[in-house]
């Protein structure tokens, strides 16, 4: 269906199952007459391979496409189709140099169908945003999408040209630790990255600490949301320690990543340095932490953190009546931001007698980076004191 103006088609959410070119023919015929179209729409519905490489022969022509939808669209279809089908597809767009956004969410690739996304992904050295959400890769998959896309660094860098990639996103992929390092050097080797979106990968400290290290080279960052993935101590710390390459962070998320008691301080006190101050999103619900970081982010939201308008701590340790909630809710109201909190109706009961878990445990590892020895990957002094604060801290219960 075209837009009066000829440039979107969409047959978005109709529900279609076309398996072949001529149950899609009234669809195609519209879209082959729409010589300036810029955005196509096929979500929700269930195309198989004919159809798709029926799609793909009009898609080719297409040299104006700026955004191309092609989430849930294979629906009901057997994996054994898939492969040849998003093949053809992504074929047909590696040479259009206007393109600005592919999304493939929410397609069951499963990690045997990444290598028919890698032409598309290593040639076209154009496209902005990248979307591969709840797609199923596994590590295998995942190493795969981010070897292709460094490729992709790679020849922009042999061309001469920038790269274009902005956004990422790939969230609920079990993407895991094998991974990361993967997608930590393909962050690193576009260097331009705004937005990053990885939630809910399986991911845990060590591989926290590979993607820290890439994003660190993107000092043009300005959302990252790694949701439900498992940071613990260490792997917070390994974000506190470039939190100052981010001037430009808006938004960060890592609600449900057990930051942990001294994590949590760390966190909060790397913010109230004052390098972040655009941010704006500040998600930190579940993640283990108590009144200590609660009172650490209270002072960094005071000093520094005027244009935060969302906050969200539910989950955490602490009493929506203690004097660390009564501190925060009045640093955001001096900004005028009184409602940004969340509400707090999830909180743990802080325990005054618990002890310090054992090293290890979830929540709160050891805080040793692998991979750092004879000094290498240390901290800088001033990252030490604020370990040691951290930790310091930690160990002491509040009354």
């Amino acid at each position: 269906m075209a837009s009066a103006d000829g440039k979107v088609f969409s047959i978005l959410g109709k529900g279609l199952k076309a398996t072949t070119r001529a149950e899609l023919e009234p669809y195609l015929s519209e879209l082959a007459a729409m010589d300036n179209v810029e955005e196509v729409h096929f979500g929700a519905n269930s195309l198989g391979v004919d159809a798709c490489e029926a799609i793909a022969e009009v898609l080719k022509d297409k040299k104006s496409l700026k955004l191309v939808d092609l989430a849930d669209i294979f629906t009901g279809r057997l994996i054994s189709e898939i492969p040849q089908a998003l093949s053809a597809l992504c074929t047909a767009l590696k040479d259009h140099t206007s393109l600005v956004e592919l999304d493939l969410s929410d397609n069951a690739f499963g990690g045997r169908c990444a290598d028919a996304m890698v032409p598309f992904l290593e040639t076209n050295t154009w496209f902005s945003v990248f979307k591969l959400n709840n797609n199923g890769l596994g590590v295998w998959g995942g190493t795969v999408v981010a070897g292709a896309l460094l490729k992709n660094a790679e020849k922009c860098r042999a061309e001469g040209k920038p790269s274009s990639l902005r956004t990422v996103v790939c969230g609920r992929n079990r993407l895991e630790n094998g991974s990361a390092p993967k997608w930590a050097d393909a962050f690193a080797a576009h260097g331009r990255l705004r937005e990053v979106r990885l939630p809910q990968n399986g991911i845990r400290m060590e591989g926290i600490a590979a993607l820290a290290a890439g994003l660190s080279k993107c000092p043009t960052l300005e959302v990252l949301d790694l949701q439900d993935n498992t940071a613990t101590r260490s792997g917070t710390r390994s974000l506190v320690r470039v939190l100052a390459q981010w001037p430009e962070l808006r938004t960060l998320n890592l609600s449900d990543c057990l930051l942990g008691k001294a994590g949590g301080i760390a966190l909060a006190a790397a913010l109230a340095a004052g390098t972040n101050k655009k941010l704006h999103t500040l998600k930190l619900q579940y993640g283990e932490f108590d009144a200590r970081a609660i009172e650490l982010l209270a002072t960094a939201v005071s000093q520094h953190l005027s244009e935060l308008t969302t906050l969200e701590i539910n989950g955490n340790k602490a009493n929506e009546d203690d004097e660390c909630i009564a501190q925060l809710r009045k640093a955001l109201e001096a900004h005028g931001h009184e409602d940004a909190l969340d509400e707090l109706d999830d909180m743990e009961e802080p325990d005054e007698d618990e002890e310090e878990e054992e090293s290890g445990e979830e929540g709160e590892d050891d805080g040793v980076d692998e991979g750092a020895s004879d000094g290498e990957g240390a901290a800088p002094e001033a990252d030490k004191e604020a370990d040691e604060l951290a930790d310091a801290l930690a160990g002491v219960h509040v009354k």
